[in-house]
């Protein structure tokens, strides 16, 4: 019970061992003698594998026959179907089963690896071997010769040997035939106990040796297969003289075991026959029967005479586990006695394990190459291990000696597959020799050994390393072409070609420089200026010659060094500045701009005035330049000199520059309209003028000189369709489209010219009354129709039209006049006691944060503006009393802030709209004495800014600058760059040598009338539209300029 307990538990956990090691067995059933290409089976069916989907798999199915290497397998199996078929090499199951005993089952085994490894599977194919009747049964001789007593009695049995037929079952011999028995003599067939039909002659009738002693016939042995197969052999009988007793086996049956390793000659049995005759009658004769194989013949000695029975050769369980020895026994008569002797050979432990390897992978050279990228549990072969031995001796285990990245996991009885345990490295171990082991359970045990080779194939999977992943460089600028720089390496832990690499330079790189492909030498392949650019940085890339290859990289950093290579520069080869002649001794005419491109001592520039020049000082740190005298433009309207500048290098580069500094006149004459000469002339201008005709000319003159009487012209009211343009230069006015009826009338454009001078530009403006008509019939009428209107208030020019009603806009046109009003009031009020606060600290504030400063406008002036206002308002009261007043015209004052680019005041500005009266031909005076002095336009880039040593307020110096070029906001810098210049009055606006203008500014000196509006004018000069007639005031547009604010 417990053995049977044993057994079962160990069959269990061989199952569960089997199932999860992923093994399976299959049998099929295939008859010998099979041609070749006979379908057997279908694994991908037969194991329902054709359930797992394709697309799961890193590669397709694969069913691979595992086979030991040398031996030539008895069926193939097509690897992408598994459908398994005969083989060229002949089945014979008598060969291939050849020692086996008759009544056991002929089986062939293989293996078959089912791939890849996602679904790795071994499977173990049984083949039954059907046997077919392919051989005829033979008699042991071609004659048999029987010797029968004269005596016999009528149906007495002699025994003829047995026919031996190698196939099995009914192809076996079946039956026996007596050919021309001469009716003396009959066949009959008996079967023993071992299932072997034995043939016995039978005596028919009385013998007499003395009428015939020989009788000759024959015997024919027949096989039950299809066909059937038969053999003959002669019978010849001889009838002999008389023998009564036949000879007796003390024991007819004999089981013996003797080891195998029993020495040649030893006794296995002695036979003990008796013969109740006497004389020659009663010898025996012990010999074996023809049914006993021919090994057995081979390996035991029968004594004929004694019956011993000897071990003539060494014995092999191994090969023979056990014989039958059919001895006979005879005394010379014609009934031999019988005796089987059963010899089993037992088991000594004398076979050492046999190693099978069978490759899955196949190798090459003996030696199976496997990528480091394998994934574990690759399967690289099929360790079958066997024992010859029995029982004990023949329990075999397996295992490597040393730990390798491998293992052996059982999947059958005896078989391991044999599978990678962890990742492999190329870089690490190149090749493994794995030494299986194989040792049985006998005492003492027996082993055995095998060598299996793996030899690990390079993978690219290395990327190239730098050694300095970051590699930073100097170069003096200047250098030669093809300087080298320095050597860029790289390693790769790969080898062959995987290590190969190559060095190559980044997208970024610049085009100054290059690497070498092979050796990794950086050079520059240009000169290099440091001035141009100081530093380089770029990729480079290690790319091996793998496949894929891959690549790295590293950040070169490469910085060149400054060499006193660059005289300073000036911003300009000759300076231009011009200052009223109202500057005081030691102001700020201009600063002088010096670089050097160079770096550190080699920049560091000191200034100097050539030929020592008494008239004028130069900062030789900031280039400042300052008036030693005092300047009259009636006397000297220019002074020249020239400027040094010298770097600080060893050996000094320096360059010079021109300068001149021109007295100006200032701008105190506003345009003069001379056409029209009237505001109450008119053109006629025809419905059917193309666009784009000139319809009239506006022509203002300015008495002063330069900048001063350069004049701009544009329509500023009363385009309220944009009907009309006009040209800023050429006061040309432009019809912009083809008139319709609604155009048809009288249109009054509010022209303005404005000259561009400086620090105050002035204007003037007249009235162009367009008649848009067919004809002038009523010439009195239309001079009416002008007068009238004139007397009313003109439209302004703006985008959108307010289309509420009347008395809504009057109310928020009120209310906004108010509003703005009392800011106005609100602002001029504290403006001026801030200003009365301020002036003590003004100079101690400047020589501290040395600072330029925007100033308010002069409170004294302001005062004197405010005493007039009040006095024109009440002159208005009176005028207001006696008649409306004649001949007005309506006049846009603007005073703005604009932004720096817009040289036409077409920035963001606060504005206000001021009803206020100007008389025809009325030209106000300019004052000196409270008016910011300017500069041409024309003077070179200066700077944009500049401090002023000195406590007097910052006085605004204005460049040169074309026409059309931007104006800025003057911005605070430290003094090394800025410049001050003030008049004697504290009037003081900021210049640059740099192309710019400023804002502008206006204070005239008007009479306002309340109420005021105040708004923030938009980009396009958007002006809410009155709907409230003035009679006895005229409105007048106002842009004021805010005070600057200083900038970062």
């Amino acid at each position: 019970m417990d053995l049977l307990s044993g057994t079962y538990i160990f069959a269990v956990l061989l199952a569960c061992v089997v199932f999860q090691s992923g093994a399976q067995e299959k049998n099929y059933t295939v008859r010998e003698e099979m041609p070749e290409n006979v379908l057997i089976g279908d694994l991908l069916k037969d194991l329902n594998l054709s359930l797992i989907p394709d697309k799961s798999l890193t590669s397709p199915m694969q069913f691979k026959l595992v086979y030991k290497t040398g031996d030539v397998p008895l069926i193939r199996i097509e690897e992408g179907t598994g459908e398994i078929f005969t083989a060229g090499t002949r089945i014979d199951r008598e060969k291939l089963c050849a020692g086996i005993l008759v009544e056991t089952r002929c089986f062939y085994e293989v293996e078959v690896a089912v791939l890849p490894d996602e679904i790795f599977r071994l499977v173990k194919i049984r083949f039954l071997i059907e046997d077919v009747n392919d051989n005829a049964p033979l008699f042991p001789a071609t004659v048999i010769n029987v010797s029968i007593p004269e005596n016999s009695a009528i149906n007495s049995r002699y025994a003829l040997p047995a026919a031996i037929d190698p196939d099995i079952g009914i192809n076996g011999v079946q039956n026996y035939q007596l050919i021309k028995g001469q009716s003396i003599f009959g066949l009959d067939v008996i079967e023993t106990p071992e299932g072997d039909k034995m043939p016995q002659l039978i005596v028919q009738k009385e013998l007499d040796r003395e009428e015939k002693d020989t009788y000759i016939m024959k015997v024919k042995v027949e096989d039950g297969g299809f066909p059937q197969r038969s053999s003959t052999a002669i019978l010849q009988i001889i009838v002999a003289d008389t023998n009564d007793n036949s000879p007796v086996f003390k024991e007819d049956g004999i089981e013996v075991n003797i080891p195998e390793n029993s020495p040649v000659g030893t006794s296995v049995t002695q036979l003990h026959a008796t013969d109740a005759d006497i004389g020659e009658n009663a010898k025996i004769h012990f010999y074996f029967s023809n049914l006993v194989s021919n090994i057995a013949k081979r390996l035991f000695h029968l004594n004929t005479t004694t019956g011993l029975i000897t071990i003539k050769q060494p014995l092999d369980r191994e090969e023979s586990p056990n014989h039958k020895l059919l001895v006979l026994a005879s005394d010379g008569g014609l009934m031999p006695a019988r005796a089987m002797v059963l010899v089993n050979v037992t088991d000594i432990n004398d076979n050492a394990p046999s190693i099978d390897i069978r490759y899955i992978i196949n190798p090459i050279n003996g030696t199976v190459v496997l990528s480091e990228n394998a994934p574990l549990n690759t399967k690289i072969a099929l360790i079958t291990v066997t024992d010859k031995d029995a029982d004990h001796n023949g329990m075999v285990t397996c295992f490597t000696d040393h730990e390798v990245p491998f293992r052996l996991r059982p999947v059958f009885s005896n078989q391991f597959l044999l599978e990678t345990a962890a990742y492999l490295d190329y870089e690490s171990t190149r090749e493994y020799a794995i030494k299986i082991l194989a040792a049985d359970a006998g005492k003492p045990p027996l082993n055995q050994s095998s060598m299996l080779l793996v030899k690990v194939k390079d993978e690219n999977d290395n990327a190239p390393a730098f050694t300095q992943p970051f590699i930073s460089l100097s170069l003096p600028e200047n250098n030669s072409p093809g300087t080298k720089l320095t050597k860029i390496s790289a390693m790769d832990a790969d080898s062959g070609h995987n290590a190969e690499i190559n060095y190559l330079l980044g997208v970024d790189a610049p085009s100054e420089f290059n690497l070498d492909r092979h050796t990794g030498i950086l050079t520059a392949v240009k000169k290099l200026d440091r001035e141009k650019r100081e530093k380089y940085s770029f990729t480079v890339l290690a790319k091996d010659n793998g496949m894929p290859s891959l690549i790295t990289n590293a950040t070169v950093l490469v910085t060149i060094l400054d060499q006193n290579d660059n005289s300073p520069i000036f911003t300009h080869n000759e300076y231009n500045f011009y200052v009223p002649e109202s500057l005081p001794r030691h102001g700020t005419v201009g600063l002088i701009t010096v670089t050097d491109p160079d770096y550190g001592e080699n920049s560091a520039v000191t200034l100097s005035i050539l030929n020592v020049n008494d008239d004028f000082t130069i900062d030789p740190q900031s280039g400042v330049i300052q008036p030693n005298i005092s300047f009259d433009r009636e006397k000297q309207e220019s002074y020249t000199f020239y400027v040094k500048a010298e770097d600080g290098g060893k050996v000094s580069q320096s360059s010079t520059a021109k300068v001149t500094i021109n007295v100006v006149d200032v701008n105190d004459n506003k345009p003069v309209f001379i056409v029209p000469s009237s505001n109450n002339s008119y053109e006629l201008v025809l419905p059917s003028t193309n666009p784009g005709t000139v319809v009239f000319t506006v022509l203002a003159v300015d008495n002063d000189t330069g900048m001063n009487a350069e004049l701009r012209y544009s329509i500023v009211g009363g385009n309220t369709r944009s009907l009309f343009i006009i040209d800023q230069t050429t006061g040309n006015i432009t019809l912009t489209e083809k008139c319709v009826v609604t155009d048809l009338g009288l249109h009054r454009l509010i022209v303005k010219a404005k000259d561009l001078g400086q620090p105050e530009s002035l204007f003037n403006v007249v009235i162009v009354n367009l008649f848009v008509n067919e004809s002038v019939t009523n010439a009195t009428w239309i001079h009416e129709l002008v007068h009238e209107n004139n007397e009313t208030p003109v439209t302004p020019n703006i985008e959108t039209t307010d289309a509420s009603s009347p008395t809504s806009d009057y109310v928020k046109i009120m209310v906004a006049i108010i509003a703005g009003t009392i800011t106005v009031i609100l602002v001029i009020f504290i403006t001026a006691v801030a200003r009365c606060h301020q002036l003590p600290h003004i100079k101690a504030a400047q020589k501290n944060k040395q600072n330029s400063e925007w100033v308010t406008p002069n409170p004294e002036n302001r005062q004197m503006i405010m005493m007039m206002m009040k006095k024109k308002k009440k002159k208005k009261k009176k005028k207001k009393k006696k008649h409306a007043p004649k001949n007005l015209l309506l006049n846009f004052v603007t005073i703005e802030e604009t932004k720096a680019d817009d040289a036409d005041s077409d920035g963001n500005s606060v504005t206000l709209d001021l009803p206020i009266e100007l008389e025809e031909k009325k030209i106000g005076k300019y004052n000196w004495g409270t008016i910011p002095t300017t500069f041409k336009p024309d003077s070179p880039d200066l700077a944009r800014h500049y401090k002023s040593a000195s406590p007097q307020p910052a006085f605004h110096i204005q460049p040169e600058t074309p026409l059309n070029s931007k104006h800025q906001i003057i911005q605070e810098l430290p003094l090394d760059n800025t410049f001050v210049a003030c008049d004697s009055i504290s009037k003081c606006s900021s210049s640059s040598s740099d192309p710019c203008n400023v804002s502008e500014c206006s204070y005239s000196v008007t009479t306002f009338k309340t109420p005021v509006s105040v708004h923030t004018r938009l980009p396009m000069k958007e002006v809410v539209r009155s709907h409230t007639p003035v009679k006895e005031s005229t409105t007048v547009e106002i842009w004021i300029h805010p005070q600057p604010q200083k900038q970062t």
